[in-house]
């Protein structure tokens, strides 16, 4: 039931803004033979989105997900093609950032984080400061999960119901 122009409206910001955008940068960084680009996407771009953690009725889009995971490999992309032109090109996915969602929406979110919270704004700061410096002067190509290990973890399944002997 998801609507063609949310679709669309979510393909022409999360996909078609960055390459615009990156068309004009990118080429003039080229010229330039220096700079950094460093895309945001989403770790919804690494997993799916567990649909389970919002309320009823509410879930992330399907556009949303297939638009990150599309950035991942445009960073890629864009950083085999302008390496050796001195741009280096890397992505970072966050996970959720608390920013006053409905409480039993961030201790759900929370539970998945290995820290046990959600992220706070200033947390991504100092990874995009560092993909942007110097520090990071070999890094291109690069997804960079600053989550909370949400996507290192494996859900593992719950057999605790199952009928199964273990030998």
């Amino acid at each position: 039931d998801y609507p063609r122009d949310l679709w669309e409206k979510e393909l022409a910001v999360n996909v078609t803004g960055p390459f615009l955008l990156t068309k004009r940068v990118g080429a003039l960084m080229a010229r330039a033979g220096s700079g950094v680009i460093v895309n945001v996407a989403s770790t919804y771009g690494l997993v799916a989105p567990d649909h389970r953690i919002y309320a009823p009725g509410k879930y992330k889009s399907v556009a949303y997900a297939v638009t990150k995971s599309a950035i991942l490999n445009f960073t890629r992309y864009l950083a085999g093609y302008y390496g050796r032109q001195g741009v280096r090109v890397n992505t970072l996915t966050p996970g959720g950032v608390e920013a006053g969602q409905d409480p039993a929406f961030v201790a759900a979110y929370a539970d998945r984080a290995m820290p046990g919270r959600m992220a706070r704004p200033d947390e991504y700061r100092r990874a995009i400061l560092f993909l942007a410096s110097d520090e990071s002067a070999f890094i291109t190509g690069a997804v960079i999960p600053v989550d909370g290990g949400v996507t290192a973890r494996m859900p593992v399944p719950d057999i605790s119901a199952a009928n199964i002997e273990i030998d």
